[in-house]
């Protein structure tokens, strides 16, 4: 049952929007959702690959809706702030199954939802009619549960995944955010976009806020932020550095019998303080 404290976190994320610019560093279980949250991020989103990999499957719906709710929920426990949560493609093809996932992650917590356009990693896409349809069902899908004020973000991989022709792909995008919004959604996230003058034209052309992702070797957030752009997520960055470091601390461990990749950790203390139970 959605009670006002998750309503108001809705209509929180929702504000994070309107100026200025939102980053987020993506989290993909309780522990990691805490730490950002105590650096200061105004919200938490999840990557589906850093929660599929937490719970031992791949990136791409190779987790169940149900392991992805889980997660949200423990996510949603462990912090304050609004959660926004990736669904992928919403873990099934028809829009009763987008509308079904969204019902669940409401239940788990969230606020916001990440939907892709994708129907695997690598493309093809679903239709532009056919994608609308699915948006249209996740409105509807929050409104059933009791959140109308759900931030539907839907992500493009037009870019990602380098679908058509290169000079048609920016036209594609600002086609399929005007369809999109007509549908129901709130925010347009493009990866694989990081060109700035590519963005400016974007954020001038679509009637919903970007959203980007970046990493190493992308423009700044000050940079995003001047070519419009009025969301910026890691993706599953963080929990790619998180995993190397596991692996370069047992490799140091297991090869030199030394333990120097381990300086520079969270204090025992203070990690354990994030959890009241």
């Amino acid at each position: 049952m959605v009670d006002s404290t998750q309503q108001g976190r809705a209509e929180s994320l929702r504000s994070m929007h309107s100026g200025g610019i939102l980053v987020l560093p993506n989290a993909w279980d309780a522990g990691s959702a805490a730490a950002i949250a105590a650096a200061g991020a105004r919200a938490i989103a999840t990557t589906s690959g850093g929660v599929a990999w937490s719970v031992g499957r791949t990136d791409g719906h190779g987790m169940s809706r149900q392991e992805m709710v889980d997660q949200i929920r423990w996510i949603a426990d462990a912090v304050d702030v609004p959660v926004t949560a990736d669904i992928e493609g919403g873990y099934g093809p028809t829009p009763g199954d987008v509308a079904d996932t969204v019902e669940a992650a409401i239940a788990a917590g969230a606020v916001g939802v990440n939907i892709e356009d994708s129907r695997a990693p690598g493309g093809p896409l679903f239709d532009l009619p056919e994608q609308a349809d699915r948006v249209s069902a996740a409105r509807d899908g929050a409104t059933r549960a009791g959140l109308p004020g759900l931030v539907i973000n839907i992500r493009t991989d037009v870019f990602l995944f380098g679908i058509g022709e290169p000079d048609g792909r920016l036209a594609d995008v600002i086609e399929r955010a005007e369809a999109y919004a007509q549908a129901g959604a709130d925010c347009l996230f493009v990866p694989g976009l990081t060109d700035l003058a590519t963005l400016a034209t974007l954020t001038k052309s679509v009637p919903l806020p970007v959203n980007v992702m970046a990493g190493p070797g992308a423009p700044t957030v000050a940079e995003f932020e001047a070519a419009g752009v009025r969301r910026v997520s890691l993706g599953t960055a963080v929990s790619q550095a998180a995993y190397a470091v596991a692996q370069r601390a047992a490799i140091e461990a297991l090869t030199k019998g030394t333990y120097d990749e381990l300086d520079g950790g969270l204090d025992y203390g203070t990690l354990n303080g994030y959890f009241t139970r």
